[in-house]
């Protein structure tokens, strides 16, 4: 499976676009499967319900007011946040029947997730928190009671993405762009229920996770790190303007 490494955490539209531009060309065939693992700037990821709400001006103007840039994602579910003590995985697969394998690439994706904590001493389960943000089944979360990751997934003709933000550190700066942008789009939620992996493991940090995640993958697959190829680029310059919120 290939491997990407690269993130765009000063253009975070663009990283977005790049995400969407690999999913459409691992759909055609251009492209063999691909696992894209970064580390993304203060961003503030909005869905397609989101954009679709009467606060949503309201929620994107609270996001730049809290420090983070509005974009919009391409999984669905609700506002998520990412910053520099997270960590961003998105994953494009080939599939001739994206939706008849939706609950098997969820369970996988979670499954691998909470294996990679659960190796560095967090009591990590796969399932929803009552109250968390962008909830989910296939959330992963400690003791089951705070959120540490959510994944989402966005399937097209002949390929699937599954997205996940795995949030390492600083949990509070979570909970401060979440709370306005919640309120503005007049969602309830508990901020209690965002929390860290660091806060259950004191002292872990963004090289440790990363390395647990790889070496998940590594069980199952054989990972090529790669570079972005210039059609891609282009692709996702395309593509940029419909990830703009």
């Amino acid at each position: 499976m290939r491997l990407l490494r690269e993130g765009f955490p000063e253009r975070p539209a663009y990283g977005t676009a790049v995400s969407d531009a690999i999913l459409q060309r691992v759909a055609a065939g251009e492209l063999g499967a691909t696992l894209r693992l970064h580390r993304p700037a203060r961003e503030l990821a909005f869905s397609k319900h989101d954009r679709a709400s009467a606060g949503f001006q309201s929620a994107v103007a609270a996001a730049r007011e809290a420090g983070f840039e509005p974009v919009v994602r391409l999984a669905g579910g609700r506002a998520a946040a990412f910053h520099e003590g997270s960590l961003a995985i998105a994953w494009a697969v080939p599939c001739e029947r994206p939706v008849a394998h939706t609950h098997e690439r969820f369970e996988r994706f979670a499954s691998l997730i909470a294996g990679a904590l659960g190796g560095l001493g967090v009591d990590a389960r796969v399932g929803e928190v009552a109250g968390e943000y962008c909830p989910g089944a296939w959330s992963v979360n400690a003791r089951g009671r705070v959120k540490l990751a959510g994944i989402g997934q966005r399937l097209i003709a002949g390929g699937a993405h599954s997205g996940a933000v795995v949030v390492v550190s600083e949990s509070e700066l979570l909970r401060s762009a979440l709370v306005p942008v919640y309120r503005a789009l007049e969602l309830d939620w508990d901020p209690a229920t965002a929390a860290s992996v660091e806060d259950e493991v004191p002292g872990i940090g963004l090289g440790a996770v990363e390395e647990a995640i790889l070496a998940e993958l590594g069980r199952e697959f054989e990972l090529v790190e790669t570079e972005l190829d210039p059609v891609t680029l282009e692709l996702a310059a395309r593509y940029e303007a419909r990830h703009l919120a």
